[in-house]
């Protein structure tokens, strides 16, 4: 196996059992270097998933009130 940047971007070669050559990108792997984000979070996530529930009711609030003032009078 071998690591190397090709493309732009850091590629994982390998032999297969008939010796043909293969590749796919090393960040499929732990092979290649770390994500900037996932490094500097230390496995954290940006936002719990009941803030996100939230969220979510808050935008659709928000969307329901845009399409109800925009209906045009009859």
């Amino acid at each position: 196996m071998k690591l190397d940047r090709r493309w732009w971007r850091w590629r994982t070669f390998y032999l297969d059992e008939d010796g043909t050559l293969g590749v796919f990108p090393a960040s499929w792997t732990d092979a290649g270097p770390m994500d900037p984000f996932v490094e500097q979070s230390d496995g954290r996530a940006i936002a719990r998933g009941q803030d996100l529930l939230q969220l979510a009711d808050m935008l659709q609030e928000i969307q329901e009130r845009a399409v109800n003032e925009n209906k045009p009078y009859v």
